[in-house]
């Protein structure tokens, strides 16, 4: 009973709808539903292109002190959907005059959350999403299509950076779609993947806290120097101190969260195309794998959320050439 309460109390302090609350004055706002599918993991590393259809939906606000074509920042939640976080960054993109399109890639698919059960919603499930959201906003009247880019949280993180991958790009995106920036918070780097390094000239700008249980900043950082080396434009803000989902206010002092799924003990290698294996075992792996523990914790952090917030604004702002 205790589990249940617990679980309960997790699910109101994520799922908070964006749209509950008027965030900013004179902001046009338009729901939004794109056609997708549900692939596994497995699906997308090997190149399927026949995964389950699904439509999901987001909210596209654009800020009437835009003039012209708007730029976007597409911002991909994490497993507990639709949050607090993402309310936070809405209002604080509007203010800065960037419209937002919170997507929503989890009722559309009759899923609530899957902080327990990762494999409801794949990972890369959420890429395709991803693709879609952007091919959708490219050819809306009132976006500037090469002002586009993603931003994700935890698995929404982990999907605004594998987006950035030329090898998915090349076989699930339109060619004439593409983003101008990726920005991951908190996401998984756990796995080395074929041509992971292959980008392009995209930039790239990881935010992690120091004292993430949930997901390592440790595994971001190798990547990150790995992008590096690769000469992609990447790196990682580390925010001292700062647990998983710094940046959700609602999270006034720490959680745990005893039945989260967690992989933060694996360390995984794609050998050859969709075949992945836990590095430690040598043995292919899956969810069941050994280095999968439950137990997490989740924390706001306001010095941090302030930091990562003055780093977002100047990288927008310079991105998007904003005056």
């Amino acid at each position: 009973m205790l589990k249940s309460i617990l679980s309960a109390v997790v699910i109101c302090c994520f799922a908070v709808s964006v749209s509950a609350t008027a965030l900013a004055q004179n902001v046009k706002v338009e729901k939004i539903e794109i056609a997708t599918q549900s692939p596994t993991n497995s699906d997308v590393l090997l190149g399927k292109k026949d995964g389950k259809p699904a439509t999901i939906s987001g909210e596209l606000r654009i800020p009437g002190s835009v003039k012209g074509k708007a730029p976007v920042v597409l911002l991909v939640h994490g497993s507990g959907g639709l949050g607090a976080n993402i309310h936070y960054w809405v209002a604080e993109l509007n203010k800065l005059g960037i419209a937002t399109f919170a997507m929503d890639s989890f009722t559309g698919r009759g899923v609530k959350n899957t902080i327990t059960d990762q494999s409801l919603v794949s990972n890369f499930a959420m890429v395709i999403d991803v693709y879609r959201a952007l091919e959708t906003l490219s050819k809306h009247p009132a976006v500037d299509p090469d002002r586009i880019a993603v931003m994700g949280f935890s698995k929404g993180g982990m999907a605004a950076l594998y987006s950035s991958l030329s090898r998915f790009q090349e076989k699930y995106l339109d060619k004439s779609a593409k983003f101008a920036a990726h920005i991951p918070f908190y996401a998984s780097c756990n796995a080395q993947y074929i041509d992971d390094t292959k980008i392009g000239k995209v930039p790239l700008r990881l935010f992690h806290g120091t004292a993430d249980d949930y997901t390592l900043m440790s595994q971001c950082k190798d990547y990150v120097a790995r992008l590096k080396a690769a000469g992609v434009d990447a790196s990682l803000s580390e925010l001292q101190g700062a647990h998983h989902a710094f940046d959700n206010p609602r999270i006034v002092k720490p959680m745990h969260l005893p039945q989260a799924l967690t992989g933060r003990k694996c360390v995984l290698e794609e050998k050859s195309e969709g075949a992945v294996v836990n590095k430690t075992t040598g043995k292919p792996f899956s969810s069941k794998d050994a280095c999968i523990e439950r137990g997490t914790t989740v924390a706001y952090n306001a010095a941090a959320t302030a930091a990562a917030t003055k780093q977002v604004a100047a990288f927008l702002k310079q991105t998007f050439k904003l005056q």
